[in-house]
């Protein structure tokens, strides 16, 4: 396993501890992949999931692009992942119902000392992409934390502001 995924995996451990709404609704979420500023994840859904269609929930589709930000900010090295300052979705199909598996890649495009964007795409296993999203992270007080492994991880570099 990358030390990245790994680390990722501590970071997202962390939400599952820590957290209301993680370990509720995206309690199933498995992190497949990751490298400097970028993160994959895939998702069964199941009922809680779900709208009262059966369908796939947008709010579902929402905390994975909050939460897939905050992963890929992680996997830069990043252990506090700063706070949400803005958050897009576009919902293209339905994505799903109960029992499909669901795909998450999310990208962090700029990674600075201030801010930190990031992109999201999710498809069916058949890669068909039923929604987007993007995240803008504010990340300041992040770099503070002692548990922080930004030199050992990142690939940014020169490009961190």
């Amino acid at each position: 396993m990358s030390k990245n995924l790994t680390f990722v995996k501590s970071v997202w451990k962390n939400f599952l501890e820590n957290s209301g709404l993680e370990p509720t609704l995206l309690k199933g979420l498995t992190l497949t992949a990751a490298a400097p500023g970028r993160v994959t994840f895939e998702l069964e859904l199941q009922k809680e999931h779900t709208n009262r269609l059966g369908i796939l929930h947008g709010g579902t589709i929402a905390s994975m692009v909050d939460l897939g930000g905050s992963l890929a900010v992680a996997s830069n090295g990043l252990f506090a992942t700063g706070v949400s300052t803005d958050l897009n979705v576009t919902y293209l199909s339905s994505g799903g119902k109960i029992g499909d598996k669901i795909i998450g890649e999310v990208t962090c495009d700029k990674f600075g000392k201030t801010l930190a964007y990031t992109k999201a795409e999710f498809k069916d296993v058949k890669g068909n992409v039923f929604a987007r999203g993007s995240h803008t992270k504010y990340i300041q007080q992040a770099w503070k934390d002692e548990r922080n492994r930004v030199e050992e991880m990142s690939a940014y570099g020169s490009n961190s502001q």
